[in-house]
């Protein structure tokens, strides 16, 4: 009986293997899925990053902006200031950590 009982659980012991590297598989596939979004997302917060840490560029753009189209500046205005809001609330739902330069 106690033989029986070790070649039991030598079997159980090889099917739980056999369904770990079966799940280990699966898992890579569904990775992949996510692998090009995140990508976009590390994209996107590089270049946050980037903004922050060179501020002069974005002002620069604007003053440019405002001297050869004013208008198109004013359409921009209120998008701008919404991103800008959102990027606010963000940092207080978060926490700092998680939006703050490396």
């Amino acid at each position: 009986m106690h033989r029986r009982h070790r070649e039991s659980l030598v079997q159980r012991q090889q099917q739980l293997l056999l369904r770990s590297a079966e799940l280990r598989v699966a898992l890579t596939r569904q990775a992949q899925s996510l692998k090009s979004p995140l990508s976009v997302v590390d994209q996107l917060r590089s270049g946050v990053q980037w903004l922050g840490r060179h501020p002069a560029w974005p002002m620069a753009a604007l003053g440019l902006l405002s001297l050869t189209r004013p208008r198109r500046l004013l359409r921009w205005i209120p998008p701008l200031m919404g991103g800008v809001q959102l990027l606010l609330l963000l940092r207080r739902g978060l926490g700092r950590h998680t939006l703050r330069k490396p």
